[in-house]
This record gives C-alpha cells, sequence and structure tokens, in this order.
C-alpha cells in the first residue's frame, strides 16, 4: 500500500473498494464509531459488521482510523488513513514512541479531517440519472414525484463504521479524537459502539473496570453508547447481564474475596448502576455472527436515543460555543477600533 506525507490529501485511494447495496432508507446514516481494548476483537467485529451489511442489503462505508496496522485489515476500505499520513516516518521524524506516533498521527489527520465530512455529505447525496432533454424540461421536472423518491431512497448510506486505533487511550483522550468525534456527531447520527471482552470480563474486577471505561468515554463525548460483549462463541455473557441488573448477583460474585479490589467493586457497583439504565447492551460473536440481528436493533435504539437525547445537548453546545466566538470577535473589533483611534490621535 502506497503512503503519502502527513501534508497530502485526506482523499481515499483512487480506487476504493465499492459500498455495499443498499436496500432503502433517504434517513441519514448513523455513524458506528467502534472502540474497545487492544484484543477485544473489534476490527473482527468490524469485518463481521461488512458481511452483515452485505447480507442484510445495508449501503455500509468503512473508515479504517489505525495508522500502525501492519497489514490490510480483513474489510474492505472505502478511506484508510494510512493512504494519507504514513506512521513510521511520523515516529522517525519526531523520534516518538508507538502511542506517541499514533497520537501524532491522528493530529495530522484531524487537520484534514474535514474533508472526510465532505466525503461521507457526498456519498449521502441521491445520485439520479436525468437526460439533458429532461433537465430542460420543466413540465417532466415537476412530474418526476414518486420516481425521483424511489431514487432518492436507494441511494442514501445505512451506516459509516469507523474502526479506531487499538490503544483506545490514544483516541479517546486525545484533542484528536475529540475532534473528528465532534465533527462526526454534528454531521450525522453518531453511536459509540464499545466492544468488551466477555472472557476477561468473567473477572469482577475486570468487569467493573470495563464498565467505569465505558461510562467514562459516554459521559465524555456526550453521545449514545452501546456495549458490544464480544466472544459469546467462547463464553456467554449472561453473567454480565445478570451483574448490571442485580447488584446482589455482583456482590455475590465477589463475597469471601477481602482484598482491596473486591471491595471496591463491590462499592462502585452501587454508583454506577444508574449508568446501567440508560446502557444499551448485547451480546455478539464476531467470529460465528452470532447475536448481530440483536446488535442491529440496539444500534436503531442507540440512534433514537441520539436524536431524542444528545443532539439538543450537541446543538446547544455550538450554540454556547458561536455564542462566545462571536463575543470574542466582537471584543477583538472593538480593541482595533479603539487602537485605530489611539493612532489617529496621535
Amino acid at each position: 500500500m502506497s503512503h503519502q506525507d502527513p501534508a497530502a490529501s485526506v482523499l481515499p485511494s483512487s480506487s476504493p473498494p465499492p459500498a455495499v447495496a443498499s436496500s432503502g432508507g433517504s434517513k441519514q446514516p448513523l455513524v458506528i464509531l467502534v472502540v474497545g481494548m487492544a484484543g477485544t476483537g473489534k476490527t473482527t467485529l468490524v469485518h463481521r459488521l461488512q458481511h452483515y451489511s452485505a447480507e442484510q442489503g445495508l449501503r455500509s462505508y468503512f473508515i479504517n482510523l489505525d495508522p500502525a496496522l501492519l497489514h490490510d485489515p480483513p474489510y474492505d476500505v472505502n478511506i484508510d488513513i494510512r493512504d494519507t499520513v504514513n506512521y513510521r516516518e511520523v515516529v522517525q521524524q519526531y523520534r516518538l514512541g508507538p502511542n506517541g506516533g499514533i497520537m501524532t498521527t491522528l493530529n495530522l489527520y484531524a487537520t484534514k479531517f474535514h474533508e472526510v465530512i465532505h466525503i461521507l455529505e457526498k456519498k449521502c447525496k441521491p445520485t439520479t440519472t436525468t437526460s439533458a432533454a429532461t433537465k430542460n424540461n420543466e413540465e417532466e421536472e415537476e412530474t418526476k414525484g414518486a420516481s425521483g423518491a424511489e431514487e432518492e431512497e436507494d441511494s442514501a448510506l445505512d451506516w459509516i463504521v469507523i474502526d479506531t486505533p487499538g490503544q483506545i487511550e490514544v483516541f479517546t483522550w486525545s484533542a484528536s479524537g475529540q475532534l473528528i468525534t465532534e465533527a462526526l456527531a454534528s454531521t450525522f447520527p453518531t453511536v459509540i459502539l464499545f466492544v468488551a471482552d466477555t472472557t476477561r470480563c468473567t473477572n469482577p474486577q475486570t468487569f467493573m473496570s470495563t464498565m467505569l471505561y465505558s461510562s467514562s468515554i459516554m459521559f465524555k463525548y456526550q453521545l449514545p453508547l452501546l456495549v458490544a460483549f464480544n466472544k459469546t462463541d467462547v463464553s456467554d455473557c449472561n453473567f454480565a447481564m445478570q451483574w448490571m441488573t442485580d447488584m446482589d448477583s455482583l456482590a455475590d460474585a465477589v463475597k469471601g474475596n477481602k482484598s482491596y479490589s473486591a471491595t471496591l467493586t463491590q462499592s462502585l457497583s452501587l454508583f454506577v448502576h444508574e449508568f446501567y439504565e440508560s446502557l444499551v447492551t448485547v451480546g455478539v460473536s464476531a467470529v460465528t455472527g452470532a447475536g448481530m440481528d440483536d446488535l442491529r436493533r440496539g444500534l436503531e435504539k442507540a440512534k433514537v436515543q441520539y436524536a431524542e437525547e444528545f443532539l439538543p445537548i450537541i446543538r446547544e453546545r455550538e450554540q454556547k460555543k458561536a455564542t462566545e466566538d462571536g463575543a470574542r470577535m466582537t471584543k477583538q473589533m472593538d480593541a482595533l477600533k479603539l487602537d485605530s483611534k489611539r493612532n489617529g490621535e496621535q
């Protein structure tokens, strides 16, 4: 795969794989921001999402934001960060470690992410083929009606799936990660898909750490979050669902363990219990495809949450920022006028 300089355009490669055909929906596409700890099967789940969307006739678009991948991901990529910024060159040029290299690469990419948004907006627009004669005929333009509506419905994207770096903190707690997420959330309905390793979560302390991390991401970004307990083909996730709905069951799991971490886990369960009520959770297997229908329903539920609960917060935040920017601009203009007046008097 060819790589460009850090300042290169963010546009995808000249021959990106075609997006999956759609079964309809003139609605805005759902952005699925896939995050998760290293080794949770996040990228494998993205591959499963592509396979599932093709089976279901959903038109999907896939973006890779992990610049440190040594090999091509197992799914067809429409936009790849590695085609824009060369991770290895960044590491060598700035003498960085692995995480610092990923963060710097994301920072460089974030400066041009508006181009990605522009590409996505173009992909979401309906493409209708009209002859020159029809374009010049006003009567035919007015009577297109139902046929035009069908073409628009067939051309809208359903999913925009974004795979993030395996080092979760590099994306979720960086300025570039926030800029990218906010740019997406202000343009499209956006959901954070947090992938958890079910086999690791069988340990109560690990389970609590995972849930605390997911809740912190939700509150940081103010976006709906769906927790997907992956690898259910290896370990069933019913225990995790029970721990979230029944605090006594989690207390029983750590009963007899007098360690500090066990006591802390039991205490924290009381505080995060309310968080579980607004959380969408599903069990899936990225390997076998089990639970994908539940995941799709969970994503649709999270999309409704975005529109009803989170979009007003986003709009309010944008309005506040616009007001602050306007006030700052006015203050700067007043200061400039005052300086000009003083210079004129001199």
